[in-house]
C-alpha cells in the first residue's frame, strides 16, 4: 500500500473515531437525562449507542494507529490480536442488530400506532435485547472455539475474521445472519414506511378501530420517510463495499486491491459514527432535548451574572420599620399605664354591696 493511501486511511479513521465518540456520548446523555425520551424500547437505542461508542474507543483507534504508524500489526495468534478481533466482531454485530430492532420499533410505532403499546411491552423489549447480545457473543466466540479464524489484515490494519477460502462456511453464515439479514430487514421496513407515507397522504390520516379513531399527522409519515430513505442509503453505502470485498476474497481465493480493501473497512466501521446522527438525532424529540441541554449548559457556563449588592436604603427601611413598631408599642404601654383605675359611682356601690 502506498504511503499516501495509508496516511489517508489513518486520518479518516481518526475523524470517524472522534465523530463516533462525540455522537454516541451525546445520544447516551440525552437518553439518561431526559425523561420524555425514556420508554419501554429505549434499550435498543442504548444498546446501539454503547456498541458504537465502544467501537469508537477501541477498534477504530487501533486501526488509525496501525495505519499512521505503519506498524505491521501484532501476531495473528497472539492475545492482543484475538481479543481485538473478538471485540470488533462482537460490537459490529451488536450495533447492526440493535439498529435493526430499533427500526422494527419505529416501524411498529408509525404503522401500528393503535396497538403499539400492546405489542411492545417492557418484557418483550428486554427479551429482544437479550437475543441481540446472545447472538453477538456467540458469533464472536465461534472463531475462538475453532469454527472460523481471526487474523491480522495488512490491508485493513485491523485484526478481523479471516476471509480465506477455508473459512468460507463461517464467513457465509456470519454474513448471512449477522450482516445481510438485518440490512435487508431495515431496507424493507424503510421501503414500506415510504409506501405508507404516500398512501396516508392520499387517503387521509385517521385510523380507527372498534373503540375510537386515532389521528396521525401526515407530516409524521413524510418526515419519517425522509429519515428512513437517508438511513437506507447510508447503510448501503457503508456495508455493500465491505460485503462485496469480503465475499470476493472468501470465494475466489484472491486478494482485493489494498486501497479498495482499506476503503471498504473504513466505510464499515464509520457506520458507528453515522448511526447516532442519522438514526436518532434526526428525530424531532431528540433534537429538542439536545437544544434544551445545550441551552442550559451555555447559560450555566458562559453567562456569569454579577452578584447583586444590598442597597443601603434597605437597612434604613428596616430600621424605620423597627422604630415604628417599638414606638407604637411604647405609646400603647404608656397609655395603658397612665389610665386611672375605674371607680364605681356611690349609687352603684350601694347596690353592689351585699351587706346593704
Amino acid at each position: 500500500m502506498s504511503e499516501a493511501v495509508r496516511w489517508l486511511y489513518g486520518a479518516l479513521m481518526v475523524a470517524s473515531s472522534a465523530t463516533a465518540v462525540l455522537g454516541n456520548l451525546l445520544l447516551l446523555l440525552l437518553l439518561l437525562l431526559h425523561r420524555e425520551l425514556r420508554s419501554d424500547t429505549r434499550g435498543f437505542s442504548l444498546s446501539l449507542g454503547v456498541s458504537d461508542l465502544a467501537l469508537g474507543l477501541s477498534t477504530i483507534p487501533f486501526g488509525a494507529h496501525n495505519g499512521l504508524a505503519g506498524w505491521e500489526g501484532p501476531p495473528s495468534g497472539g492475545a492482543l490480536c484475538q481479543g481485538s478481533a473478538f471485540l470488533f466482531l462482537l460490537l459490529q454485530t451488536a450495533s447492526l442488530h440493535s439498529l435493526a430492532w430499533a427500526t422494527v420499533d419505529k416501524f411498529t410505532e408509525i404503522c401500528f400506532a393503535l396497538s403499539y403499546r400492546r405489542l411492545w411491552t417492557a418484557a418483550r423489549s428486554r427479551a429482544a435485547l437479550a437475543l441481540v447480545w446472545t447472538f453477538s457473543l456467540l458469533s464472536a466466540a465461534l472463531p475462538l472455539l475453532g469454527f472460523g479464524r481471526f487474523a491480522y489484515s495488512e490491508s485493513r490494519f485491523l485484526c478481523c475474521p479471516s476471509f480465506a477460502p477455508e473459512q468460507r462456511l463461517f464467513v457465509a453464515l456470519w454474513m448471512a445472519a449477522g450482516v445481510v439479514a438485518p440490512i435487508l430487514t431495515m431496507c424493507s421496513l424503510y421501503g414500506y414506511i415510504v409506501f405508507v407515507a404516500r398512501k396516508q397522504a392520499r387517503r387521509g390520516t385517521f385510523r380507527c378501530n372498534e373503540q375510537h379513531c386515532f389521528y396521525v399527522p401526515a407530516n409524521t409519515y413524510l418526515k419519517s420517510s425522509v429519515v428512513m430513505v437517508t438511513n437506507s442509503v447510508c447503510l448501503l453505502l457503508c456495508w455493500l463495499p465491505y460485503i462485496s470485498v469480503c465475499l470476493y476474497e472468501t470465494f475466489s481465493g484472491l486478494r482485493s486491491p489494498a486501497a479498495l480493501s482499506a476503503l471498504s473497512c473504513w466505510l464499515c466501521v464509520s457506520s458507528a459514527a453515522f448511526n447516532p446522527w442519522i438514526s436518532c438525532l434526526t428525530q424531532t424529540r431528540y433534537r429538542d432535548a439536545a437544544r434544551r441541554s445545550l441551552g442550559s449548559f451555555v447559560r450555566k457556563c458562559c453567562c456569569t451574572e454579577r452578584p447583586v449588592e444590598p442597597r443601603p436604603q434597605s437597612a434604613s427601611l428596616q430600621m424605620d420599620a423597627t422604630n415604628r413598631i417599638s414606638t407604637t408599642t411604647t405609646t400603647t404601654t404608656t397609655t395603658a399605664t397612665n389610665t386611672p383605675p375605674l371607680t364605681l359611682s356611690p349609687k352603684l356601690q350601694h347596690h353592689s354591696d351585699p351587706a346593704s
